[in-house]
């Protein structure tokens, strides 16, 4: 049985390259892994508070997924990349990629 997954994905753009960065990342980017991996969902998020451990890189990718048998979410990333457009403006040094599998049912506010 497939399992929901959030796939965290924090980066910084190269620097100067943040208005490439933030242009190729929102209008070209998202869509493409959407489209590549068959994932379900993506948004953007950028740091504008924080407390306790600091947050290593100021931007925030989810993408929501859900698992299947033997196929891990960062093998499917990595196996799909060629088919997606590559940005110099995203800094692939500091970059790193996070899988949460959900261990509990969604909690939602009543009305």
């Amino acid at each position: 049985m497939a399992k929901k997954q959030l796939v965290l994905v924090l980066t910084e753009p190269t620097e100067g390259e943040a208005d490439e960065f933030n242009r190729y990342y929102e209008n070209l980017h998202l869509d493409e892994v959407l489209q590549t991996t068959g994932w379900k969902t993506a948004q953007r998020y950028q740091l504008v508070e924080q407390a306790g451990q600091e947050c290593p890189l100021p931007y925030l990718a989810v993408y929501e997924a859900e698992s299947v048998e033997g196929k891990s979410a960062i093998a499917r990333m990595n196996e799909t990349r060629s088919q997606r457009q590559q940005s110099g403006a995203l800094n692939r040094r500091t970059a790193g990629a996070w899988i949460f599998e959900a261990i509990g049912p969604e909690h939602k506010k009543e009305r």
